[in-house]
């Protein structure tokens, strides 16, 4: 069985709170939950945290473990944290990068992910299902 891992960043433990007209009103722990029954075929676990070093601690700590993936979305750490970008780049497990939003058509500084280059996909401005596509792609790979 394979073992999945979503790993979200800073404020998204917000969404289904915050800007809900970007973000949407459903909170992340409900579509979780929604995730767990749609894949019973794999071990689905969640993490989120606001502070960029147990985020690093977190990829480090599963990321040698054998068949496992991680979903990463890493909010604002994308596009400032080359810390997080070596600690994605030491591990084996794969990762993909994901984005509720599509960063490509707001702020300019959003623009840039110092994830992309690091991670083995990329999933952007799908909103919620965009995690789903992530998992699948993971069981695919």
């Amino acid at each position: 069985m394979k073992n999945i891992l979503i790993l979200n960043g800073p404020n998204l433990n917000l969404v289904g709170l915050r800007e809900p007209e970007i973000y949407g009103t459903k909170t992340f722990i409900d579509y979780f939950n929604e995730l767990k029954h749609q894949f019973t075929s794999v071990n689905l676990d969640y993490a989120q945290s606001n502070h960029e070093g147990v985020i690093i601690d977190k990829l480090h700590q599963i990321g040698f473990e054998n068949n496992t993936g991680i979903v990463l979305n890493a909010g604002a750490y994308t596009h400032t944290s080359i810390a997080l970008a070596d600690a994605v780049k030491a591990i084996k497990s794969p990762v993909v990068e994901v984005h509720i939003s599509n960063i490509q058509e707001r702020e300019d500084f959003r623009k840039h992910s110092f994830l992309t280059t690091v991670c083995a996909y990329h999933i952007i401005g799908k909103g919620l299902p965009g995690y789903q596509e992530a998992i699948e792609w993971l069981i695919a790979n």
